[in-house]
């Protein structure tokens, strides 16, 4: 008899007909549900037309999870050598507390706005189009428009080169946006032959010349304690952000992929 129920035991265990069929057919509906939210995600954000190709990375997902349902169905986990399972599950929660720090970061810099009577705004570019700027900039414009109203005494460097992708460079669409709103072209130095965040900050610090002047990274919430730490590790010793909105929809699809900008200049040394 105890040997006849050890045997249904394990049987349960493959084919979740018993006590753990429910917790698997229970996992397995929220594993779909969220590869199918994975996929759908990177359509919407594929849509947006960023001219980055970060949508790959909830495709990706969406696969994994897709994969993770699959084996979930099939209980193929309680077939696992119980070493590797434990492995795994470190693995897992590894990488999950290292995102959860990462994104810890990102949240930091989101209610940072700056101060009166900075010497200088760097704007950091973002994707510009035939149109004009995308969303994304111009967040980050309209915010530095609010703050050069302002502060009439501060200048402003517009930092970004042109993609192979964009009609123009970052920093000549910008301008065109900024004095078609009523900021004097004189308080506007364009930078444009930056082609990433730690070129933004590197070749602006060259046009400014000092490293102790007083200066805001302006850019969207998102990309505040990234533009400010690498501001602080190039040599700029009075810098602070200034918070710019961004995309609601599209936040979820930032904040990830600033957490591997993030993981990334960590690697490359650039945040120190």
């Amino acid at each position: 008899m105890v040997g006849e129920s050890r045997s249904a035991g394990g049987l349960s265990c493959f084919t979740g007909k018993a006590d753990g069929g429910g917790v698997n057919q229970k996992m397995t509906v929220i594993l779909c549900a969220l590869a199918l939210f994975s996929f759908l995600y990177g359509v919407i954000v594929f849509m947006a037309g960023s001219g980055s190709r970060f949508y790959l990375i909830w495709w990706l997902g969406g696969l994994f999870f897709a994969v993770l349902a699959l084996l979930t169905h099939r209980a193929a986990w309680q077939r696992m050598p119980a070493v590797a399972g434990r492995v795994l599950a470190v693995a897992a929660l590894l990488c999950a507390a290292a995102f959860i720090v990462l994104e810890g970061l990102v949240l930091s810099g989101f209610g940072q706005k700056g101060r009166p009577g900075l010497d200088c705004i760097i704007v950091l570019g973002a994707q510009m189009r035939e149109s004009g700027p995308s969303v994304v900039l111009r967040y980050r414009l309209d915010a530095a428009c609010d703050y050069l109203t302002e502060n009439p005494d501060t200048f402003c460097i517009l930092s970004g080169g042109q993609g192979g992708n964009e009609p123009c460079s970052e920093a000549e669409g910008m301008y065109r946006y900024l004095t078609e709103r009523g900021i004097a072209p004189e308080r506007l130095t364009l930078e444009d032959r930056s082609r990433d965040t730690s070129e933004n900050i590197a070749y602006s610090m060259e046009l400014i010349g000092d490293r102790d002047a007083a200066v805001g990274i302006v850019t969207n919430n998102f990309h505040v304690f990234r533009g400010v730490r690498l501001a602080r590790a190039a040599g700029m010793k009075n810098v602070c952000g200034i918070a710019a909105p961004s995309s609601p929809l599209y936040l979820p699809n930032n904040m990830t992929r600033e957490a591997f900008g993030i993981l990334k200049d960590l690697i490359c040394g650039n945040l120190f």
